[in-house]
This record gives C-alpha cells, structure tokens and sequence, in this order.
C-alpha cells in the first residue's frame, strides 16, 4: 500500500509559491522539510488540502501534485515457518494420494481389457462354445437323416431323383425339428437372463 508521496517540482517551489504565503506557516515549514526529506505523508496532504479549501484559494491541490509520484515500500514477505511448510507438505502428498486412490478406485488389475474382466472372457468363450457345438449337431444331424434316407431308400424306390427328393424332405423335417428345439431351447436361456 502507498506510503508517502515524492513531491514534484511544483510541490517543491510551494514555499515560495505568492498564492501559497496565505496558508499556515507551520504547514509551509512542514511542507519544506517532507519535501527534503523522503516525501509528503498523505496526513499531511489531506492537511494542505483542508488548508487551501479553508483560505479560499485559487490554487487547487491537483495542481500542486501535479508530477509527484506515489512513493510505493517494497514488501517484504515475512520467513515462512519451517515446521509450517513440512505440515504443508505432508498435507498436499496426503491430498494429491486422496485424489491418486480417487481417480484409480474402479480400475481392477484382473481385467483383460476395457470391456470386461478375465472371468466375463470365460463365460463368452463358453457360450461361444455351446453355440459352435449345436450348429455343428444340427448339421451332422441333418446330414446323417439324408444320408440315412436315401440310403434307405433304394429297398422302396428305383430311380434315383425319388431317392434324392425323398431324402431331402426328411432332412428337412429332421432340420426343422431341431431348429424348433433349439428356438425354444434358447428362449429358454434367454428367459433365465
């Protein structure tokens, strides 16, 4: 915060100043000596104002202050407390831990990736496993039933397109048959989830 102020040359040349010679000369005298010295206390300022209002003057204080500068003190900050700065310390590694164990208490070392856990990666796998298995039946399934049909088939019919065409609507039926299994079996699944 401003302190004094550094008088400017009209400031200074106050004292000789005819206009000024009017006001107190106790005032005046202080006005030379703070002006020789360090600067003008603002106490003393706001006392040359009152004084200049009071006799009427023509001479207005933003006049006289005209080119002096406001005398602004260095701060110096005061030594910090060793014991202070070591509480702070431990305080801020404490915070930025809080913060650390907050940022990272989702995050499972078990994991395989972003989308699940090394367990859910099993339970896929069987899954997987199950519906490689019944699309594999199915096929051997309807397979076999041709197989099986048009074998069968040549003790009833001599010609070969009835063998193939008969052996073909019984596959068919087989196929049905299971996808129907399988439909309600997996609904069923389903349905449990």
């Amino acid at each position: 915060m401003a302190a004094s102020l550094r008088p400017g040359e009209r400031l200074r040349r106050a004292s000789v100043d005819p206009e000024l010679r009017r006001l107190d000369p106790e005032l005046l005298k202080e006005l030379e000596s703070a002006s020789v010295d360090s600067g003008l206390s603002f106490a003393l300022v706001r006392r040359l104002h009152q004084a200049l209002r009071d006799a009427g003057s023509q001479v207005y204080l933003h006049e006289l202050l005209e080119g002096s500068e406001v005398f602004l003190p260095e701060v110096r900050k005061p030594p910090r407390n060793p014991e202070l700065v070591a509480r702070l310390e431990t305080l801020k590694a404490k915070l930025a831990n809080e913060e650390y164990k907050r940022m990272t208490r989702n995050v499972n070392s078990q994991e395989l990736n972003r989308y699940g856990t090394l367990a859910d990666l099993g339970r896929q796998v069987r899954s997987t496993k199950v519906v490689v298995i019944t699309i594999f039946n199915f096929l051997v399934t309807v397979g076999a039933t041709f197989a099986c049909t048009y074998l069968g088939s040549q003790y009833i019919f001599a010609e070969m397109a009835a063998r193939v065409l008969s052996a073909v609507i019984v596959a068919s039926v087989v196929g049905l048959a299971e996808l129907y299994v399988m439909v309600r079996t997996m609904e069923g699944e389903l349905g449990e989830l």
